[in-house]
């Protein structure tokens, strides 16, 4: 009988941890760029079908751990309130994505090496 051939792939999630606690990982920096997309913690957490008040225990957390905002509110007015993501939350995105690329292409370069 004839075998067939079957595609594996691996597949990973990175976490940074803080003091035992989780920091950052792909659904935080996914919050971060709607954040920054859409100027509003409301606007972001819909499109990742989070209620709100997920979304601004996220950022709270991210905005305490770090000790310094990745997010802060913009007060309402005419064009009404909003949230905007600071340079370090931008700084925060850009050293994830880095790290994650980096650490995708070593996984997947000794995936290559494995046989089943």
């Amino acid at each position: 009988m004839k075998q067939r051939k079957h595609l594996q792939e691996i597949k990973f999630r990175l976490w940074i941890f803080q003091d035992s606690e989780k920091f950052l990982g792909i659904g935080r920096i996914e919050l971060l760029e709607l954040i920054h997309e859409t100027g509003s913690i409301s606007g972001a957490a819909k499109k990742m079908k989070m209620s709100y008040r997920q979304a601004w225990q996220m950022v709270s957390d991210m905005n305490r751990q770090a000790g310094k905002p990745f997010v802060e509110k913009k007060l309402g007015g005419k064009s009404g309130g909003g949230a905007e993501v600071t340079q370090a939350g931008l700084a925060a995105i850009s050293t994830f994505r880095k790290v994650e690329k980096q650490v995708s292409g070593y996984v997947q370069k000794e995936f290559k090496k494995i046989k089943f």
